[in-house]
């Protein structure tokens, strides 16, 4: 049952500046502190290095009545997402991921042509184009004007903005409704969690699925992916609160799938309360009853990973200064946001990784916040045949160690910082 019935849906907001939970209103208490930190996609020109860089506390809460962990909004998502610097089509791990979800999809709901597929921060349109590929209407709505002026150009229909209650009226008014309302890895992204699903339920067709893929706190916690936490991320979910926020808002889940994505991730599928056309699957209780058996709708779950995540920064810092003492090279692989909350945390600078590289040509030349780190083509490993390489973006470390195996041949070796260090041939 949801936590505070007696309060008013109107009434509920943004309030973590006084530690309450963005969504019940509850007290919070400290889940995890990582100090502080820049805005993760924060990067730097080399024009900005000698100027003043600004700092935020990173420090993660648990609501004590539903469970939600969650961060306070230092930075408007104005700012964070004005001139973004991430572009999901540089990664053919997660491409695929989206090919197989758009088979699959389309074949269980039997989408074609007369059919309307709308996606929310749908970024350079990676994804939609495969449902255009097939014939099938499509909207992306995307905050980053930059962003979406790359999906307009490759001939996504992208409304560049935030998406919310009014704006899910306006394309409702539109005659824009979603019988496939998608939303990768976006809810995480919002401070107003119960106006933004107020919009998905205007925007969806009576008889529509929303489906929601977000990473999975219980991944977070077991595999201690702390470095997933950043300004950019409000809140973290697990399946038991993220099924009473919905309920809520009269939106009932039917369906889960557990994924491999980002560390572990969570794939829902929603349909509005009045439409009984699909009968809730045994995933759901499955999930569910390992999220119970783990802890996690008791407050005492929480407590120990602090911990973890200071064990973990000891490891890589021990790993990083002995290697550099003995005199070998380190350089890091990608740019991720994940990258600069761990970085940060640790304290990690150009005096323990010389640089990093990245395959997206919007991050090359630039450098990280906070450390400084420069960012290369790839092609600059080929130049100083480093002696380790630090992988970044751990969640694609396969794709990573097939793309530059060639490593290999000066006696080069692979480094993973999460859930521990782990050094690899």
């Amino acid at each position: 049952m949801y936590p505070c019935p007696n309060i008013p849906l109107s009434e509920y907001g943004v309030r973590l500046n006084s530690l309450t939970c963005r969504f019940c209103d509850a007290k919070l208490t400290s889940f995890c502190d990582l100090g502080e930190s820049p805005l993760a996609n924060s990067f730097l020109k080399k024009d900005q290095l000698q100027a003043e860089e600004t700092f935020y506390p990173l420090h993660a809460y648990v609501c004590e009545a539903c469970h939600l962990v969650q961060l306070e909004e230092f930075e408007s998502p104005g700012k964070i997402f004005n001139d973004y610097a991430y572009f999901s089509s540089y990664s053919d791990t997660w491409l695929k991921h989206c090919q197989t979800y758009t088979d699959q999809i389309i074949h269980r709901l039997g989408l074609d042509r007369n059919k309307q597929v709308i996606e929310i921060a749908s970024n350079d349109g990676y994804l939609l184009k495969y449902f255009k590929e097939k014939g099938i209407s499509v909207l992306g709505v995307d905050p980053a004007a930059n962003v979406a002026r790359v999906a307009v150009s490759a001939g996504i229909p992208t409304v560049a903005s935030f998406f919310n209650s009014q704006l899910a009226r306006e394309l409702t008014g539109e005659n824009k409704q979603a019988d496939l309302l998608v939303g990768n890895n976006v809810l995480a992204h919002v401070p107003d969690l119960n106006d933004f699903i107020t919009g998905l339920k205007i925007l969806l067709k009576p008889n529509g699925v929303i489906t929601l893929e977000f990473p999975s706190l219980l991944q977070l916690i077991e595999q201690n992916q702390f470095d997933t936490i950043y300004h950019e991320h409000f809140s973290y979910f697990s399946c038991l609160t993220v099924e009473k926020i919905f309920t809520r808002h009269g939106l009932s889940l039917f369906d889960i799938e557990e994924l491999k994505t980002h560390g572990g991730s969570l794939r829902l599928y929603i349909q509005h309360q009045e439409n009984p056309e699909k009968s809730i699957s045994e995933n759901v209780s499955r999930v569910k009853h390992r999220e119970k058996e783990k802890g996690l709708e008791k407050l005492d779950a929480y407590g120990n990973f602090s911990e973890q995540v200071k064990e973990t920064k000891r490891q890589l810092l021990e790993f990083l200064t002995d290697t550099k003492k003995s005199g070998k090279s380190i350089v890091g692989y990608g740019a991720p946001a994940k990258g600069n909350t761990l970085l940060n945390y640790c304290g990690v600078g150009t005096d323990l990784i010389d640089y990093t590289v990245d395959l997206s040509p919007h991050k090359q030349g630039r450098f990280l916040p906070g450390s400084h780190i420069p960012i290369f083509h790839p092609d600059k490993i080929k130049e100083t045949h480093p002696d380790y390489l630090l992988i970044l973006p751990w969640n694609i470390k396969d794709e990573i160690m097939e793309q530059m195996k060639f490593i290999r041949n000066w006696g080069g070796r692979f480094v993973t910082p999460i859930p521990r260090v782990k050094i690899q041939p």
